[in-house]
């Protein structure tokens, strides 16, 4: 069996009502996620199969590292700073309080250190999601208009962002340069289930976690579908590169949504692990 065809396993049976937002930190040696649902923080550390989490103050999108050892995290309402040592949040900055029916939902790290995130509907009714940027102190909204918000994540010349509509089953891609997004068009629609959270590997491959779609899809830089890593649940929302070689793709899986099926999918809910070819991009630092 070829690495490219290995089977994913199971790490963490964590039950997570809507894992998201898996994350490297290799200067932790962990994989940290969410539970959005769920408002828990979880760290998994993968020298030594350590597990530890933390209840979050609302319900949290994404956890991500920044430049100091801390986590910024998007919670509903605001950006809050998470301190490991302490396992304290702290607010920075307030967002979308014109739209209390929102939450944020995912994020990435750019490589000049600005955080791009989205928010969506809590209720998934409304397209009231908008993409944003906070560099510098400073947040700015770059699009609007969306269902559920999922990624962005950026090519490995940073020149393409990619981001999803959920709930249209839609990838966009925008032309990316200095901080700014141009020429919105759609990338790529999938019929087998939802695109939920995307990650890039170092060729340019976009691995879209299918919500409903029992894995991950890839696709190539032209938009693509040139494979499927499959998983024995059926809800994978986000997969990211960890590791020293960058070669150990994490799934994160949920159970929201699919409550009937925990019988015949025990698992749903699990991080997961997989072995493959082609390694990840270094994940960045938030710069504060």
């Amino acid at each position: 069996m070829s690495r490219s065809e290995a089977t994913p396993e199971l790490v963490w049976d964590v039950q997570a009502e809507l894992g998201e937002g898996p994350v490297w930190v290799a200067s932790d040696r962990a994989v940290w996620f969410v539970d959005i649902k769920g408002r828990k923080l979880h760290r998994y550390g993968v020298d030594d199969d350590s597990r530890t989490s933390w209840d979050t103050p609302d319900q949290t999108g994404f956890a991500l590292p920044a430049e100091d050892g801390s986590l910024i995290c998007g919670v509903r309402g605001g950006l809050h700073r998470f301190d490991p040592a302490t396992g304290q949040f702290t607010l920075i900055v307030a967002v979308e309080e014109d739209r209390p029916q929102n939450r944020l939902n995912d994020g990435f790290v750019a490589p000049d250190g600005s955080l791009w995130f989205g928010s969506m509907d809590d209720s998934e009714e409304q397209k009231t999601g908008a993409l944003y940027r906070w560099a510098d102190g400073e947040l700015t909204r770059h699009d609007d208009g969306y269902g559920v918000t999922n990624g962005p994540a950026l090519s490995p010349d940073g020149r393409t962002l990619y981001h999803h509509d959920t709930l249209d089953k839609t990838v966009y891609a925008f032309d990316h340069e200095d901080g700014a997004v141009s020429n919105k068009r759609v990338f790529a629609v999938v019929e087998d289930g939802y695109t939920d959270g995307p990650s890039v590997d170092s060729e340019g491959v976009l691995h879209v976690g299918l919500f409903n779609g029992w894995g991950v899809a890839k696709f190539s830089p032209d938009g693509e579908r040139i494979g499927h890593i499959r998983l024995p649940v059926q809800t994978c929302t986000k997969a990211a590169f960890a590791g020293d070689d960058l070669r150990d793709l994490y799934m994160t899986t949920a159970w929201l949504g699919n409550g009937d099926k925990r019988a015949e999918q025990p698992t749903l809910g699990g991080l997961y692990r997989v072995r493959v070819e082609t390694a990840g991009q270094p994940q960045n630092l938030i710069r504060l």
